[in-house]
């Protein structure tokens, strides 16, 4: 059996990585309700596998505990990579990204009127949604097809 612990090579020096444990797994699957916290998409339409994903990452002082953890899909997550910020484009300014443990979705995103596109609200909602891509072509496509179906947007 693999160890949870994995060291990575860091220029700073070796650092612990850490992975979630299955219980961790479960829970925070449990938790997403079947959907990606960053960008709302339902698991059960995407051919890539979600993963559990560091919030604030390990490289920068994240740890692997529960309040930390996210359900993301792959594109939200290679996106993410290990940011925690992003240049607002409405005032150029940085601003921390969406954090699906201590902010609510509701406050900082809507969809559009034809619910293909996330609209940011606030600084943080734009920098996410321009950070982590959430309006990118093949979502935009996805989203209108699953509004037609009425499988979107996703009820809280």
């Amino acid at each position: 059996m693999s160890s949870p612990h994995k060291t990575v090579h860091n220029p700073k020096g070796p650092v612990i990585r850490q992975r979630p444990t299955a219980s961790q797994k479960r829970a925070v699957v449990r938790r997403a309700k079947g959907v990606c916290e960053y960008c709302r998409c339902p698991k059960r339409f995407v051919p890539q596998p979600f993963t559990v994903e560091h919030i604030i990452p390990i490289s920068r002082g994240g740890k692997t505990i529960l309040r930390n953890l996210a359900w993301a899909c792959m594109a939200c997550n290679n996106h993410k990579y290990n940011k925690v910020e992003a240049i607002d484009p409405q005032t150029g300014r940085k601003a921390r990204l969406f954090n699906p443990r201590r902010h609510r979705w509701p406050d900082h995103f809507a969809w559009a009127e034809d619910a293909k596109r996330i609209i940011g609200l606030t600084a943080i909602g734009r920098a996410t949604v321009n950070a982590l891509h959430l309006n990118s072509e093949e979502m935009i496509n996805l989203r209108g097809v699953l509004f037609i179906q009425k499988l979107h947007p996703p009820v809280d």
